[in-house]
């Protein structure tokens, strides 16, 4: 919804929508993936239906696979943004594609390139100039399920009913996701990467057994020393099916035989001939090396429900929000004000966003009726819990799951007054510590496209 009046009126879309075209979505996405050892981009096309409230991808192409390169860096530790963003832009020209063709997408920083002193603005520099709404993103939690999405594994998990483990081994970092049930369960990551040490080095080849040991034993739920970057994985249960992706995953397979003088061939030996006698069946991945640059282009973006509201509308785009999602108390009939305050305020204060030096997006599981009295009460305390981000003139950010969004929008403005820009979104699936990425309103549908992400840059 478009907070304008239009002849006195206030209308749950953008002008100039048709009822044909709004129940269709075509967008461009490209994915950018700067790795330990190799950078390389995809460019997809998506297609969204909508389905009720909300919007699904219907089918997913991909147009074009950019060459592979070696991620260059200019010193140890800083990445060499020229030649890096040369190569980019070449890619695209090559394409035929330039940054305002491009509408929605992900750039992430893996494994060790997303340490080096320069990766966070690196990343954001190259995102905003990839395309219309281009999210940087970075974590070991959000490259392990973008892999395993872009390896198959998920979809495999659906069509064979099977629980998959998916692999992706790079040059500096592992992944390890777990999926049932077209869902990531279970995921975890450690530092074993093919480009961790060199393969001329007289232990290159106790190293590469060390490291796949130590793979395997986080396969298998423990905790192999200080390698892990994230938990262990508390997945219990049995693994039917296992893959592999990322670049050593080239050598276990045999798709790729050359020496780039590092651990690859030998780290891949050696985990070939442990999955072989590990008990899961061993398949092959929809894609290897580029399994997570795919789940980067293909399998980020949600796009809003057409109920929403905002106002004014240049108030997107709005990047790196993070989302709040208090316990809010929507069981009850009675919805009472203070104890959404409460609940709001105190996540502030747990994730220390109450000093309100940034917008927060608090998330909105809205359950029962949508009367006045209840959506008065819910809007009066979520602003009252808001307080310190709204006192500083940050929008108020509501993205909730159901279709809902535009009676909230629309509450706040005319029945509270708030003056603040209101962005009211839904039809999303959020979670605390995501961050999302609120795109401009889609002219041909009034809905807009929301990236949902994570930011994990290391300090040092």
């Amino acid at each position: 919804m478009a907070g304008d009046n239009i002849g006195g009126r206030i209308h749950f879309s953008s002008t100039g929508r048709t009822l044909e075209a709004e129940d269709e979505i075509r967008l461009l996405s490209v994915g950018v993936d700067i790795g330990s050892s190799t950078s390389h981009l995809v460019f997809s096309r998506l297609v969204l239906e909508r389905l009720d409230s909300r919007y699904v991808v219907a089918s997913r192409e991909t147009i074009y696979e950019s060459g592979i390169m070696l991620t260059p860096y200019s010193a140890y530790d800083e990445i060499d943004a020229e030649a890096l963003g040369r190569f980019i832009r070449d890619q695209y020209a090559i394409a035929g594609l330039g940054p305002d063709d491009i509408e929605t997408g992900a750039l992430i920083l893996t494994g060790v390139a997303v340490r080096r002193r320069n990766a966070r603005a690196i990343g954001e520099l190259f995102a905003r100039e990839a395309g219309k709404l281009v999210a940087v993103s970075a974590g070991d939690a959000l490259e392990s399920t973008m892999a395993a999405y872009g390896a198959g594994a998920v979809a495999r998990s659906i069509r064979d009913r099977a629980t998959v483990m998916n692999v992706d081994v790079g040059g500096g970092t592992s992944k390890i996701a777990v999926c049932r049930g077209g869902k990531v369960v279970a995921q975890t990551a450690l530092d074993v990467g093919a480009r961790l040490f060199l393969a001329t080095d007289p232990e290159a080849a106790a190293v590469a057994t060390r490291m796949a040991d130590r793979l395997f034993e986080a396969m298998a739920g423990g905790s192999p020393g200080t390698l892990l970057r994230l938990p262990a994985l508390d997945w219990r249960g049995p693994i039917d099916v296992l893959t592999f992706s990322g670049g050593v995953s080239e050598y276990i397979y045999g798709r790729e035989v050359g020496d780039y003088g590092d651990l690859g061939p030998l780290l891949a030996a050696e985990i070939r001939a442990r999955a072989e006698r590990w008990g899961p069946l061993l398949e092959r991945p929809v894609a290897g090396i580029r399994a997570t640059v795919i789940g980067a282009s293909q399998y980020t973006i949600q796009v809003s429900g057409s109920t929403i509201y905002v106002s004014p509308l240049d108030a997107v785009p709005l990047r790196n929000v993070p989302v709040i999602a208090p316990e809010l108390p929507l069981e009850n009939d009675d919805i009472d004000r203070a104890e959404v305050a409460r609940a709001v305020a105190e996540v502030l204060a747990r994730l220390d966003l109450d000093d309100g030096e940034r917008p927060v997006a608090v998330f909105v599981p809205w359950r029962g009726s949508a009367t006045f009295v209840r959506l008065d009460r819910f809007c009066r305390g979520v602003a009252e819990g808001l307080t310190p981000v709204l006192e500083r003139g940050h929008p108020l950010v509501l993205a909730g799951d159901s279709d809902i969004g535009g009676l909230l929008g629309i509450h706040c403005r005319e029945e509270l007054g708030l003056a603040n820009p209101i962005i009211s979104i839904d039809g999303l699936e959020l979670k605390e510590f995501d961050y999302i990425d609120i795109g401009q309103m889609l002219e041909s549908s009034g809905a807009v496209a929301v990236v949902i992400k994570s930011l994990v840059f290391p300090a040092a």
